[in-house]
């Protein structure tokens, strides 16, 4: 069993899901507010370091949806300093597993690390975009 810091957005279903899906698999799983935790530069980085900065956002934030912001165009520095203004924007769910760093739900890599299967996903299940608040409109 490991011990899985989980950063969610409060109320995300896909977040809600994946949560279970490693309490199920039998980890122990301390869910933090992704929205409200005092993230740092130093904080944020090593969630990020192993991804594209593209790969940094959260494809469904309001933002990105509505074409206010393209993550395709953005330097490390400019990205970094948006995700630590809005959280919002940051893929997720991030997740502290002992020394690693994950930032979204990656079914395979998680079976690899925590060696127990996992059959989750990453996407919203629901086919709908989230609402100006960023949450998955019902």
């Amino acid at each position: 069993m490991s011990r899985i810091l989980f950063y969610a957005k409060p109320g995300c279903i896909g977040n809600r899901r994946q949560r279970r899906e490693l309490e199920r698999a039998g980890h122990q799983v301390d869910e933090i507010d992704l929205l409200a935790y005092p993230w740092s530069r130093d904080r944020l980085t090593p969630f990020l370091r192993d991804l594209t900065v593209a790969d940094w956002f959260n494809r469904s934030a309001p933002a990105i949806k509505n074409g206010v912001l393209n993550p395709d165009q953005l330097d490390a520095e400019v990205a970094l300093g948006l995700l630590l203004q809005e959280p919002l924007l940051i893929r997720r769910p991030l997740m502290q597993i002992g020394e690693h760093y994950l930032a979204g739900f990656d079914p395979q890599l998680l079976q690899a690390l925590l060696g127990t299967p996992l059959a989750g996903q990453e996407a919203c299940p629901r086919p709908v975009v989230e609402d100006e608040r960023g949450d998955c409109a019902k």
